[in-house]
């Protein structure tokens, strides 16, 4: 009796979560198993992480528990280390350091991204990343127990450091993230009578000429405004040079102390990308062809910020190549979708679709009823971005479950009940290294 096919999945993020649900809704009974592989044994919704390190959201809720979600799916928890394409076997190491094999018919390759880091002194020690729960919660908890150290010390230097925070990174991570810190802080600082919350020093450093460039400039001078406005200062053209012993340097010249460094400065491939002997581009993300099969590979398929997908809905007949799929969640969703039919094709013996989706738009949040977006090119900024981000998000989210519960909390929040509670993650400064994420995508 022949083996049933089997399809194995390496990464529970967008593009894991939504292909497995496609799976089981396409395939026939028998026809294939489907093993879905991720370190962690949930899903985290990363586009309101801001919101939880803001405490308007409870981190549980942007959590989706893949056993429970995915019924008709094997779920292993364990992180994938290597790849041996000649015997077609995922090698796996499981939480208690133990190591299995899995064999494959069809392997898929979404296990996201990590941080992009740079060889700035002082990073790996001071700063943290902004891409998973715990980064989240160790943020908020950053913020929380920073004010209570300045609120209690008579040191006025440590004081000024502990009250001043750095987000570097101006894309939409970063914005959304200095936006909500900075509401927590305000928040906070208000509950403490020997503190101002003039005190408060928030600063943005991106490297380029503009913050979330994929805005029209009008949107973006926009942002920079209302983020200024809010007293964050935004700093264009700027680098950190240093950061060693909590000491911020800049490259404009600029010197100062900060206990909370948060490197939101992009995302690179997962380093298991590169280990697996297949054509990667710059940004370490596996090269696919328009059908989501990976370049040079047969019976390997990538999705996602992991995959440099052809993005056939933005391709030009003036462009000399054929611009690639950017790393957001619509595109994971989507392609994930064509990736069910395209391994569903393969095992029946069908033809393969060429993934082509024309981008939405972007929609991002600055805090309080405030937001930008662009949606089918046209513009919108303040209360309805707002509103239209919240719901786009909210819409998104898998899960009735998840959504009823993250409403609640927003309703709470808007009486005047945000988490301010710190979960006690950070003991004397923050230390994460930013690279330390588990296997989501962006």
């Amino acid at each position: 009796m022949p083996r049933t096919p089997r399809i194995v999945v390496v990464g529970g993020g967008f593009v894991g979560l939504t292909l497995a649900q496609q799976l089981e809704r396409r395939l026939r009974r028998g026809e294939a198993e489907v093993v879905l592989v991720d370190a962690s044994p949930s899903m985290t919704y990363q586009p309101f992480l801001a919101e939880v390190a803001g405490g308007r959201i409870e981190a549980r809720h942007v959590a989706v528990p893949l056993r429970t979600t995915l019924r008709g799916t094997r779920v292993v928890t364990g992180a994938a280390t290597t790849v041996d394409r000649d015997r077609r076997t995922v090698q796996l190491t499981l939480p208690d350091g133990t190591t299995m094999g899995l064999d494959y018919d069809e392997l898929v390759l979404a296990p996201g991204s990590v941080s992009r880091t740079q060889p700035v002194p002082g990073l790996t020690e001071h700063a943290v990343g902004f891409t998973t729960l715990a980064d989240a919660l160790r943020l908020r908890d950053a913020v929380l127990t920073r004010l209570a150290l300045a609120a209690d010390t008579q040191d006025a230097e440590r004081r000024r450091a502990a009250l001043t925070f750095v987000v570097v990174g101006g894309g939409y991570t970063g914005v959304e993230a200095v936006a909500e810190l900075q509401d927590l802080a305000r928040s906070t600082a208000r509950r403490y009578p020997g503190l101002d919350v003039t005190e408060l020093r928030f600063e943005l450093v991106e490297a380029d000429a503009e913050i979330m460039p994929e805005l029209p400039p009008r949107l973006g001078a926009y942002t920079r405004a209302r983020l200024g406005d809010s007293g964050i200062t935004v700093r264009l053209r700027t680098q950190v040079t240093s950061m060693v012993e909590g000491l911020v340097e800049l490259s404009d010249g600029e010197r100062f102390r900060a206990d909370t460094v948060v490197w939101a400065a992009g995302v690179r491939g997962n380093p298991l990308l590169a280990r697996i002997g297949l054509p990667v581009d710059p940004r370490g993300r596996l090269r696919t062809r328009t059908t989501l099969r990976v370049d040079g590979a047969e019976h390997v398929w990538a999705a996602g910020d992991g995959a440099a997908v052809p993005d056939l809905a933005a391709a030009r007949p003036s462009d000399d190549a054929t611009p690639l799929c950017g790393a957001t969640a619509q595109h994971a969703v989507r392609q994930a979708k064509v990736l069910a039919r395209n391994l569903v094709a393969t095992l029946r013996g069908g033809r393969l679709a060429d993934y082509r989706h024309r981008d939405a738009g972007s929609v991002a949040g600055l805090g309080s009823h405030r937001g930008v977006a662009r949606i089918y090119g046209v513009p919108l900024r303040g209360l309805a971005a707002w509103l239209l981000h919240r719901v786009y998000h909210l819409a998104m989210m898998p899960t009735w479950g998840r959504k009823e519960r993250i409403a609640l909390d927003w309703m709470s929040a808007l009486l005047g009940r945000r988490d301010l509670t710190a979960a006690d993650l950070v003991r004397g400064g923050l230390t994460a290294r930013p690279e330390s994420r588990a296997q989501v995508p962006a």
